[in-house]
């Protein structure tokens, strides 16, 4: 008998304590290295394993688990932030919604939860975005993509799809509308699934709503526009309304921007403006913007939204209200904002469920 055939067994049939694998000679450490390098880069299971080198699966595992112990292979997770699953759960439950992803952003010393750089945020963002949306589209599915800052990092992040159609929801926001990142977002992610392109080469917000109508009649533009109503699945961003965080605000003249905070104002999505209760706000520059309506965002069945970072918790909150999403990509110290800040009962019952759910209770 081997000790293939009966791992744990001594020579005279003995049993022996089972301890790491110890490595006598240097062939040894060549089976092990061999081992994984078929089971980590060649993507080879156990059992092909073993059936290669004539050994059992059993060693096979105990090969791989040397082989990390004795530092021939080293695991090295180098993204600085993590899902925060009691907190995803948390929101999911406390808005009614189907996707909720919560990306806990830590240092690299402490493991404190940090906002850190806001161009780190939106990258992490948009790589558990693109996580997500791998994991829920079909094929056969039209994506919506949006022009955020947020969905264009979910389109650098993105690496695997199903076939599906990716339509652009707005407008670019820069002079170059072949190369404007908006645009270089929508190709990407229909790159990632072998699926058509639908890029919308028309700036988001125009001097006056009769050269709007003209672009949005150019057969082009109006392809994807007609899409719009067969979006499936989309993304876009969420802005609090004030300068840079938003760039529908950033576009508007002065006197359109004190139109919307006279009305309230509290946020922004894909063009759509909302006061702190939810409630769309319509204006004239409506009718200056090549982007898809509010009616149309209502009717798309799956609507994740992504944001996060400072001052983003109010706009978040403000467009849940509203009904319309139905997922959320954020970050920790955002959904903590938007959990704790919902009602006294409420705040006591999540920061407790979570303190527990972490270890952090007193």
């Amino acid at each position: 008998m081997t000790a293939d055939s009966a791992p744990g067994m001594g020579a005279h049939g003995t049993r022996q304590v089972a301890g790491p694998e110890t490595f006598p000679a240097p062939v040894d450490r060549l089976l092990a290295a061999s081992v994984a390098r078929r089971f980590y880069l060649e993507n080879q299971s156990k059992v092909d394993i073993a059936r290669e080198f004539n050994i059992s699966r059993f060693k096979v595992a105990r090969l791989l688990d040397a082989a990390v112990a004795h530092d021939i292979v080293r695991i090295d997770i180098t993204v600085p932030a993590e899902i925060d699953a009691p907190l995803s759960q948390a929101l999911t439950e406390r808005f009614g919604l189907r996707h909720a992803v919560v990306v806990n952003l830590t240092r690299s010393e402490g493991g404190a939860s940090a906002p850190g750089d806001p161009r780190q945020v939106l990258r992490w963002l948009g790589t558990a975005a693109a996580q997500l949306l791998s994991e829920i589209a079909e094929e056969g599915d039209v994506l919506g993509l949006d022009g955020s800052r947020a969905v264009e990092a979910l389109g650098e992040a993105i690496t695997r799809l199903p076939s599906c159609e990716v339509v652009q929801l707005t407008g670019v926001h820069g002079p170059d509308l072949a190369n404007d990142p908006a645009v270089t977002a929508v190709r990407r992610t229909a790159t990632a699934g072998g699926g058509e392109a639908l890029p919308l080469y028309a700036p988001f917000v125009l001097p006056n709503s009769a050269t709007a109508s003209v672009l949005r009649s150019q057969p082009a533009i109006a392809e994807t526009l007609n899409r719009f109503a067969q979006v499936t699945k989309a993304v876009v961003g969420i802005g609090a309304w004030e300068t840079v965080l938003s760039p529908l605000y950033d576009a508007l003249t002065e006197q359109e921007r004190e139109t919307y905070g006279a009305l309230g104002a509290s946020a922004e999505m894909a063009g759509q403006v909302f006061d702190g209760a939810g409630r769309l706000i319509p204006t004239e520059s409506n009718a200056r913007m090549v982007a898809v309506s509010a009616a149309q965002l209502r009717g798309v069945p799956e609507l994740i939204a992504v944001s996060g970072g400072v001052r983003s918790a109010e706009a978040i909150r403000a467009v849940l209200k509203s009904g319309l999403l139905t997922g959320v990509v954020t970050d920790a110290t955002t959904a903590r904002r938007l959990l704790w800040q919902d009602g006294p009962d409420a705040t006591a019952q999540l920061r407790d469920a979570y303190a527990v759910e972490t270890g952090t209770a007193p």
